[in-house]
């Protein structure tokens, strides 16, 4: 497997698309519940193919990471070879994991608290699987808002 087995929930929510999956495998539902049955090892095996192309297809199509924790904001954007990289570190005693202070960064983006890193680097894997790893310690796909915001603030000075 490229990636890992989607969550029961992610494939509940995408029921329709498995389904499709499968008929394109020539698995009709009855043929499905007999496999999960009888020979669950395959049963598994069309659910890690079935993900590892879900999961490609999502991150071909990601553009934009972010991780928060209460003073450190990481912003990525995942461009075709390299990824971008803008560090907000927060040298003050607020938590951008809650609203106040999150509000509080976006209001004071020029406070000597704050200090802004930035860098790029060319992938070193496959891109798909360095983002997926990104995700997997914890970043969230965005539509990449705050890494324009803070990209044009920390251009221009």
């Amino acid at each position: 497997m490229k990636y890992r087995q989607l969550t029961k929930e992610q494939f509940e929510g995408l029921h329709e698309e498995f389904a499709r999956f499968l008929a394109s495998q020539n698995i009709d539902k009855k043929e499905w519940d007999e496999l999960k049955k009888e020979k669950p090892h395959v049963a598994e095996d069309e659910m890690n193919v079935f993900s590892d192309v879900v999961w490609d297809d999502v991150l071909t199509r990601t553009a934009y990471l972010e991780h928060f924790s209460p003073n450190l904001v990481n912003l990525f954007k995942c461009e075709e070879k390299e990824i971008h990289r803008i560090v907000i570190k927060i040298n003050k005693e607020i938590n951008v994991l809650e609203q106040e202070g999150f509000e509080w960064l976006l209001k004071n983006p020029n406070d000597e608290a704050i200090e802004f890193l930035r860098g790029s680097k060319a992938y070193q894997e496959e891109r798909n699987v360095e983002i997926f790893d990104l995700i997997e310690k914890g970043s969230t796909i965005s539509k990449g808002e705050l890494y324009e915001y803070f990209d044009q603030l920390t251009s221009n000075s």
